[in-house]
């Protein structure tokens, strides 16, 4: 994909932060309000099917519709351009396997520490939404390991692509992209109207991003007018949850990396983030932080610009390690909250999809949520589910973009350091000029 940023300026993008949390603190009192009022005074049949079943219950279905909607355009799309992006494949060497090898290692580990941490503080117990009609389908007949890496190569993509079949979809975008990288001039032509077809779908998922704060309200009020304030605690608890497994992955799992693999001492790289990291919390975006975030790597950590003008890029592009963190906590959530238990194979299918999907996962806010859609369906989870955890979203992108960039800076100076492509003393100066 295109590393340039999202549609919208700084302000359209704080305004739409507000809208959300307004749209989440009405859909609260609605939700409250109503459920109190129930509990008290019964509503009329007519007045609850028209206001909860009816409203609401609209608003939210073509919200989520929305997104499921963006699911195999944008994933398609994006996978193509961020592989065709490598330019020339036969030459990317060792950097090109290093980078490509730690930007998956971590993302998986990342998944990983989210889905054990998930599993162990139970983030969605408190809630009683089991539907027997879901449970049932979603645990029927549940596919081998050895099936579901047979599945991982379509037959028939087109029909990968109408049945939305991830993962299928996710391998031929794959090798349609290298297939581009390595076709020469008419290659570089497909790719040329690739990039302009991914900016359009972009433009599109901003439009419909759009509608979160409607969304939110609908899906939230619905939610709160059947739990009450009893959905509040199991919501603070996954919160709480993925900001604690974004903070360990940053502050346990990068430390490491540049450690074990380096030798660096991650204190100067941590203080000479500074300014990249708030630019990436202020914006939620990956894309938009990208000119920072390369000027750190290069002038203040000391990473040659023929290694960082291609691992801070491709980052941007396929390293989401903070949003597979959500999607890894948010699957077990909403699993939980629905009563349906997820089995090994399960937590597998969960890791290969989100790890292979953050090469899809385009650099601009809220696109996670399109993401987490795809990795629901993929372990037949409810993607209503979604509803239970997007008014805290956009409050999580935030911290989770900052990750995203970390790992992108982090991931550069191990490669350059193996490749002695590193000034040391740049990097472990004290002064960030």
């Amino acid at each position: 994909m295109g590393v340039g940023g999202a549609p919208g300026s700084d302000t359209d993008r704080s305004r739409l932060t507000f809208q959300i949390l307004v749209g989440m603190g009405a859909g609260v009192a609605l939700g409250v309000a109503l459920n109190a009022l129930a509990a008290h005074t019964p509503l009329p049949q007519r007045v609850y099917a028209v206001v909860v079943d009816g409203a609401l219950y609209v608003g939210g279905q073509i919200f989520l519709a929305s997104l499921k909607l963006l699911v195999v355009p944008l994933v398609f799309v994006s996978i193509v351009c961020g592989v065709a992006s490598l330019d020339d494949l036969s030459r990317l060497g060792r950097v090109g396997g290093k980078t490509l090898l730690l930007y998956l290692a971590t993302t998986a580990i990342a998944i990983t520490l989210a889905l054990s941490a998930a599993m162990w503080v139970q983030p969605g117990a408190g809630f009683d939404l089991t539907a027997a009609q879901i449970t049932q389908k979603a645990v029927a007949d549940p596919p081998t390991l050895v099936e579901t890496l047979i599945a991982l190569f379509p037959s028939n993509p087109v029909r990968a692509m109408a049945e939305g079949e991830m993962l299928q979809i996710i391998v031929f975008a794959v090798l349609f992209g290298m297939a581009l990288t390595l076709s020469g001039e008419p290659g570089r032509r497909i790719v040329a109207l690739f990039n302009d077809l991914n900016d359009v779908i972009l433009r599109l998922v901003m439009m419909l991003i759009a509608l979160a704060p409607y969304g939110v309200f609908c899906l939230l009020a619905r939610v709160f007018a059947a739990e009450g304030l009893g959905a509040i605690p199991p919501l603070a608890k996954y919160f709480g949850l993925v900001l604690a497994v974004l903070a360990t992955h940053a502050l346990l799992t990068y430390p490491l990396l540049l450690r074990g693999l380096a030798g660096l001492d991650p204190r100067p790289f941590f203080r000479k983030m500074r300014p990249p990291l708030a630019l990436a919390f202020s914006t939620a975006s990956s894309g938009a932080t990208l000119p920072v975030t390369l000027e750190t790597v290069e002038h203040r950590l000391g990473v040659d610009n023929r290694v960082a003008s291609f691992t801070v890029p491709l980052g941007a592009t396929i390293n989401m390690d903070g949003t597979a963190i959500m999607q890894g906590v948010a699957t077990g959530f909403i699993a939980q909250a629905y009563g349906i238990s997820l089995g090994m194979g399960d937590f597998l299918t969960v890791v290969a999809t989100a790890t292979l999907a953050s090469i899809g996962t385009a650099a601009v806010p809220g696109v996670g949520l399109v993401m987490l859609a795809m990795v629901l369906r993929q372990v037949g989870l409810p993607v209503e589910g979604i509803g239970l955890i997007i008014g805290v979203d956009r409050l999580l992108d935030m911290v989770r973009t900052a990750v995203n960039i970390t790992g992108d800076a982090a991931v550069s100076c191990v490669v350059a350091k193996s490749e002695g492509q590193l000034d040391t003393e740049v990097f472990a100066a004290t002064s960030e000029d």
